[in-house]
Formats: structure tokens, C-alpha cells, sequence
């Protein structure tokens, strides 16, 4: 079994379009794939993200056919912001997340795991997106946005993985300010970057690679 955690620079960036794309891809090559979306907020009463993950996975692998959207889910809650604020309670336990990231892992080959929002996003007080990460010791993919600004976002993400020492492979989701990307941001990429992908092809190679 491996795993991939699809992680962004923000909100809205567009982890759960990455991961459904990936899904197909995956499994367009044969993959047996999963679907894991540890936590998500901003839900009154179904989780729209894990919801729309659990859809296509059921399509493409038979192992996830009987579960509902609790099952690949570890916390829900109402209130639209980052889990540590959402969690009035207090009752996210760490544990919890990794034993049903375990439980997932058996129905499958890959297991695709969407977090929610950036790196930095606490879960908890002194626990962070990054540290959830780095407890799964999955793979990570970075999603970043095209959007006028969006080198700096990209490159305070890459030094916050860089930090950790935690491996990435990264891509752009071509979708703001997409007719101009080329001419505002794309010349630092290609001038820093030996390799970095936003198209169709650039996913598949990706996929190749898990």
C-alpha cells in the first residue's frame, strides 16, 4: 500500500479537483484506489468534499461501494474554518485520524488523502496541517493556484515542507488569471524549475510515478 496526501497552499485552491482527477487517472492504469478526507468543515449536513470524493471512488473501486461519507471522514464540522476554531469541543483526537487511515489503507493499493486548506491550518494548538502530514508519512503532492501573487504563496509552502525535510512534488491548477499565467508567473517557474506540470499530460506522467 502507498499513500498520497494532496495538500494546498490555501482554501480554494483546488485539492478535491487534484484528487478526483488523480483518482481517474489512477485508475485508468489499473490502480486500486481510495479516498480519505481526515477532516473537513463547513458542514451542515453532509460534508460536500468527502461526499463528491466517496462518489467516484465507489465507481472505480468495489471495496468502498458499502461505506457512506462518515466512514472516510474522521471529523466533520459546521462552522467554515480552520478545525482548530471549528472544533469548539475540543474532541479532535490525532489517533483517531490515524486509525482510520489505517482502516482505509487496507481497501486499497493507493489511498488519495485530501486535507483542508494549507500547511499551516491548525488542527489543534501546536499540531498543524504539516504535522498530520508528517505523522502519516505519506507522499505529498502541493496544489498551488494561478492567480497574480501566487509565487509567493508557492514558495512559503515549499519552505515550510523544505523545513520539515519532507519530500513534494507540486503542480498548478490553471484556472485564475489562466490567460495571463503564462506571461505573469510562468517565466519564474520555468527559470527555477526543472519540472512542474498543470495540464492533462503532466497529471497522467504523475500518476505513472505512483
Amino acid at each position: 500500500m502507498s499513500s498520497l496526501f494532496i495538500t494546498a497552499t490555501g482554501t480554494n485552491v483546488g485539492k478535491t479537483y487534484t484528487t478526483l482527477k488523480l483518482l481517474d487517472a489512477l485508475a485508468a492504469k489499473g490502480r486500486s484506489v481510495g479516498v480519505f478526507k481526515p477532516i473537513e468543515t463547513g458542514v451542515l449536513e453532509s460534508a460536500p468534499d468527502a461526499t463528491i470524493l466517496l462518489e467516484s471512488c465507489r465507481k472505480v473501486n468495489r471495496n468502498f461501494e458499502g461505506l457512506k461519507t462518515e466512514d472516510i471522514t474522521a471529523y466533520t464540522f459546521p462552522l467554515p474554518a480552520a478545525p482548530f476554531c471549528a472544533d469548539t469541543n475540543h474532541k479532535i483526537r490525532i489517533d483517531r485520524i490515524l486509525e482510520k487511515y489505517h482502516q482505509l489503507s487496507q481497501l486499497c493499493d493507493i489511498l488519495l488523502v485530501e486535507g483542508a486548506g494549507g500547511l499551516m491550518v491548525p488542527i489543534s494548538r501546536d499540531f498543524f496541517m504539516i504535522d498530520l502530514i508528517k505523522e502519516l508519512q505519506t507522499r505529498v503532492l502541493l496544489v498551488t493556484p494561478s492567480r497574480l501573487g501566487c509565487i509567493n504563496d508557492t514558495l512559503l509552502s515549499m519552505e515550510a515542507l523544505k523545513s520539515r525535510n519532507m519530500a513534494f512534488d507540486w503542480c498548478v491548477n490553471l484556472y485564475e488569471d489562466a490567460e495571463s499565467f503564462a506571461e505573469v508567473t510562468q517565466p519564474f517557474y520555468d527559470a527555477v524549475f526543472s519540472a512542474w506540470w498543470s495540464d492533462k499530460e503532466g497529471m497522467e506522467k504523475f500518476a505513472r510515478s505512483l
